[in-house]
């Protein structure tokens, strides 16, 4: 299978393609990385790594989108990109959650043990997930949830290991990791649990409440 796969959930956005069943070894084809404030070019990534792999977009049978929890406007944007190629093209669609990336991302390199994996949320918060890793398994041991700055602190103290994005910002001597699209390729092949576009959701722990604009007020004549 031939998977295009967007992570935009952090600082460093990526677009990468892999190719590979559940019974075959994946391989990576082509990875395009942009780090900065702002994504610029999100089209721009998906044709430079479809270029890498020598591919082009009616070759691609699945796109698997990194769901952060993040960047709002970063995982949004993935998603609007994978839907509208859904309906473009006939292909099928993944979300898998970004924290789950990073775990993966934190065992390719070699990290065992307990850590924590840690995402800014704003307003002084982080998103903190625990993972125990070895070199051939990785266990979610807490899942996913909103933690006081104070509470990352004390894991920290305590011996964990912290990883995430930009983490060293707040918790010096914790180390940088960001969700890379090529991990998140290679979770998606084999997975069955396809769904259609107009499911996918970002990962937002907070509860969402809109306020409806008052309508326009009539001048008199």
């Amino acid at each position: 299978m031939k998977i295009l796969a967007l992570e935009f959930s952090s600082p460093q956005r990526s677009v990468a393609v892999v190719c590979g069943g559940a019974d075959a070894a994946p391989r990576c084809l082509g990875e395009a990385i942009e780090t900065g404030g702002h994504i610029t070019n999100p089209l721009g990534l998906v044709e430079d790594a479809l270029r890498q792999a020598q591919l082009d977009r009616t070759q691609i049978e699945c796109l698997a989108v990194g769901l952060g929890p993040g960047s709002y406007n970063g995982m949004r944007l993935a998603i609007a990109l994978a839907q509208g190629w859904q309906l473009a093209r006939p292909v099928t669609l993944l979300g898998i959650s970004s924290v789950e990336c990073l775990a993966a991302q934190a065992q390719a390199e070699g990290i065992v043990g307990r850590v924590e994996i840690v995402i800014d949320a704003q307003r002084g918060e982080f998103y903190l997930a625990g993972y125990e890793l070895s070199a051939d398994t990785r266990r979610e041991i807490e899942p996913l949830r909103l933690a006081a700055a104070a509470e990352v602190q004390a894991r920290q103290q305590a011996g964990g290991l912290i990883v995430g994005p930009e983490v060293t910002k707040w918790f010096p001597g914790s180390r940088v990791l960001f969700p890379r699209a090529a991990t998140l390729g290679q979770l998606a092949r084999g997975r069955t649990d396809f769904v259609a576009g107009e499911t996918l959701q970002p990962i937002y722990l907070r509860e969402t409440s809109f306020v409806k604009a008052p309508p326009p007020r009539k001048l008199p004549a």
